[in-house]
């Protein structure tokens, strides 16, 4: 039976005569000579928090081993409760209780971070990156697959927006900064996809707007027929172009030149502004459409894939005119009449024979950099005056400033 020993406790002891208790995080300790232990305090004695700072370094052949009693490494517990360890003499069967502190010994490996440099990069992360990494450790798979696409995300923006930058800088160098400026009113208006060609720098305005981006050579040619035909209508006959709301139509050929080529021109321009017209106020187009008329099947032909989409309806594709084609539909009337017109046009009678609000064909003129004006004219046999709104194209073209509604806010009572 073992023999009874009395516990002695020591006097007030220093925080240097507390015993060390080591554990390894990586196993057990088999062999005790096999390790030189080293303890190392902080030299600066004057600081509260750091006096007390303990290291201690254990080293063999194959592997160093670090523990400390302060930083992320440390053990916790040694702030919440103290620890004694008790020695007993054999001889006097008296053991003595000393304080002492745990140390949890770290293997370091060679090539990694230390732990007060993982502090410092720890301390420079933002509040968003440390809670990404609390999800990485410790999250839900669904806040893993969320942080996932998040990333996935902002890598894409970041890349787009390098994109876009380089892309902006080579347009800038390519077109200059006042052909972009123009181009962004055009846009702000929403119409400038519908625009025909234009050419800021011409210099007469004739040549901003080219008759052959509307008419081609050849299909310029291919309207002899119909012109001559349109030049040779009787009163009656414009009178049915005037009743199927036409009437920009009519103005144009009842002041046709005497002979020549001007009349020429202007009576196959007329013909092919009937037909636009005409395919403005249809809903849908038919394979028969300007048969009547005797429309040319190359002018037939550039009127569908110009100003109408193809849509499906019961099993089959049919043309239809959608707003924005009407939109494009006005653009290109308007820069026909400019050249019919002197480069000015009634936008009063446009609107009417489009079937498109006033509005709209104003935004068009604006869009094109055309000059507004108001233009009175006598209307009816009674003299009453109405005021036609006109369209001119002067050099330069006008920059219109993009209108932006201001909505008042509704006052609660």
């Amino acid at each position: 039976m073992d023999a009874n020993c009395t516990l002695v406790c020591c006097e007030e002891e220093r925080e240097d005569d507390k015993a060390v208790i080591v554990q390894f995080s990586n196993g057990n300790l088999r062999n005790t000579q096999q390790l030189d232990f080293s303890f190392y305090k902080n030299v600066d004695e004057t600081n509260p928090r750091k006096k007390n700072r303990r290291m201690l370094v254990a080293e063999s052949q194959r592997l160093s081993y670090v523990g400390s009693n302060f930083g992320t490494e440390s053990l916790k517990c040694n702030n919440l409760c103290k620890y004694y360890v008790g020695v007993l003499n054999k001889e006097t069967m008296r053991m003595e209780v000393h304080s002492a502190q745990l140390f949890n010994m770290q293997p370091v490996i060679p090539g990694e971070s230390s732990t007060e440099n993982d502090t410092s990069q720890n301390t420079d992360l933002t509040y968003r990156e440390k809670v990404d990494s609390l999800i990485e450790a410790f999250g839900t798979n669904k806040q893993k697959r969320a942080l996932s696409s998040r990333r996935l995300n902002q890598v894409g923006s970041e890349a787009l927006q390098s994109a876009v930058a380089k892309a902006a800088h080579s347009i800038i160098d390519q077109k200059g900064l006042k052909a972009l400026q123009q181009e962004v009113v055009q846009s702000q208006s929403g119409v400038s996809h519908y625009l025909p060609p234009c050419y800021h720098d011409a210099d007469t305005p004739q040549h901003v707007y080219l008759f052959d981006d509307i008419l081609s050579p050849v299909e310029y040619d291919a309207l002899d027929a119909a012109g001559s035909k349109m030049a040779a209508l009787t009163p009656e006959e414009l009178q049915n172009i005037t009743d199927g709301g036409c009437q920009s139509v009519v103005r144009h050929l009842e002041s046709l030149p005497r002979e020549g080529v001007a009349r020429e021109r202007q009576a196959r321009c007329a013909f092919y502004l009937l037909m636009m017209l005409k395919l403005a106020r249809q809903r849908h187009i038919n394979r028969k459409f300007g048969q009547e008329e005797g429309c040319p099947r190359i002018i037939h032909t550039k009127l569908m894939r110009t100003f109408t989409v193809e849509t499906f309806n019961n099993g089959r594709v049919q043309n239809v005119v959608s707003t924005s084609m009407r939109v494009k539909m006005a653009a290109y009337c308007l820069a026909l009449l400019l050249h019919m017109g002197d480069m000015t046009s009634d936008l009063t009678l446009l609107h009417r024979d489009l079937g498109v609000t006033e509005k709209r064909i104003v935004e068009v003129a604006k869009s094109m950099g055309l000059t507004l004006v108001r233009h009175g004219c006598v209307k009816g046999d009674d003299g009453a005056t109405a005021e036609n709104r006109l369209a001119t194209l002067v050099l330069p073209l006008v920059k219109y400033q993009p209108f932006i509604e201001i909505r008042k806010r509704k006052k609660m009572h």
